[in-house]
């Protein structure tokens, strides 16, 4: 018999992948050189941050951990792949029809490992848009420090000397910083929020898709268990002639079919909010609608023509924040090293 562990030998779009084009590979794939084991993971989290600027020493551990949960998720799958194809490996020396379902489940199971390497690449958006709010909120430290500066230095000035002309100097100075800050703490709030159901909306899609396609494999896995025939027989009894194979093969591609057309508008899972839920929700809009919170653009657009380095530098052109990227690619190298030297020693 073929026994072959991929389902679809064409690896056409499916549905799903044609509303919503599949994101490039994740980067935790790259490098593999990267260790896989708990010290690297536990390093890993307790290192993030200690190069980074304060403001964004949480954020960053968050980026971190969530690339430990993406190797482990992408070890799951590798190895679930593996399980499928010692699965079938085993189901040959059975009889017939243990030997043919057990193959056909082999083909389902690797299908979950396919799709949890999908999920992976799909998880990396979440954790990449989450990464960029890491990196504003590192742009925006210098701003809060120089304000912290100026204001220390008028404090140390008023108590030494009190009638130094630098006073006035470093107050209009102070004025200018106050004013750089303003925009980038607005702009900062502006971007988490954009980010941050951004960055959700990907992971609970991704989510959503993955778990909806393993509710439909489990279904179809179902089906083929009862092609074994679990009748007890005695001791010299043989069983029927098994006659399942066409069965088993459409159950397959039934499978398949269902896999391929899958699209987000057929979940079978609704979210449905109960009244009190949806009339909260209905009524918060409304409020929001009607004028509540601050709207910063008119001082946004206000304070451009007084300042004299331009409102806002994005984070990837700031100095701090370049070097920040950098201390991060040092701290990835160091955790290469040790993770290596992990494998090494589980080796021997």
């Amino acid at each position: 018999m073929h026994r072959t562990y991929s389902m679809r030998q064409s690896r056409a779009p499916t549905a799903s992948q044609i509303q919503n084009p599949p994101p490039p590979s994740s980067s935790t794939k790259a490098n593999r050189l990267f260790g896989r084991g708990n010290l690297t993971h536990n390093f890993r989290k307790s290192a993030a941050g200690a190069f980074g600027p304060d403001l964004a020493k949480k954020l960053s551990q968050l980026v971190k951990m969530e690339k430990n949960v993406m190797r482990s998720m992408e070890l799951v799958g590798r190895e679930r792949m593996e399980v499928a194809q010692q699965l079938s490996i085993w189901g040959e020396g059975c009889d017939d029809d243990v030997s043919d379902v057990t193959d056909k489940l082999g083909v389902l199971i690797y299908e979950i490992g396919e799709l949890e390497d999908q999920f992976v690449d799909r998880y990396d958006q979440y954790r990449v848009t989450i990464k960029s709010i890491r990196n504003i909120e590192a742009s925006v430290q210098p701003s809060r420090d120089r304000k912290q500066k100026i204001t220390d230095q008028i404090a140390q000035l008023k108590y030494k000397e009190p009638n130094s002309p630098k006073i006035v100097v470093l107050e209009q100075e102070l004025v200018r910083a106050e004013a750089e800050s303003l925009v980038a703490e607005a702009q900062l709030s502006n971007i988490t929020r954009e980010k941050l159901k951004a960055a959700f909306t990907y992971q609970f899609d991704a989510l959503r898709e993955h778990s909806e396609k393993l509710a439909i494999i489990a279904g179809f896995g179902k089906h083929l268990l009862e092609l074994v025939d679990d009748t007890p027989v005695t001791p010299g009894e043989t069983r029927n002639a098994y006659d399942g194979y066409e069965a088993s093969k459409a159950i397959i591609q039934d499978c398949e079919d269902a896999l391929t057309n899958w699209v987000e508008q057929n979940a079978a899972v609704k979210s449905s909010l109960s009244t009190r839920a949806r009339t909260l929700s209905t009524r918060r809009h409304q409020n929001r609608g009607q004028g509540e919170g601050v709207d910063l653009s008119g001082q946004d657009q206000h304070m451009g023509g007084d300042r004299e380095s331009g409102l806002w530098i994005p984070a990837n052109e700031h100095a701090s924040g370049q070097a920040y990227e950098e201390d991060e690619e040092e701290e990835d190298e160091k955790l290469d090293t040790r993770g290596r030297e992990e494998d090494r020693a589980e080796a021997a």
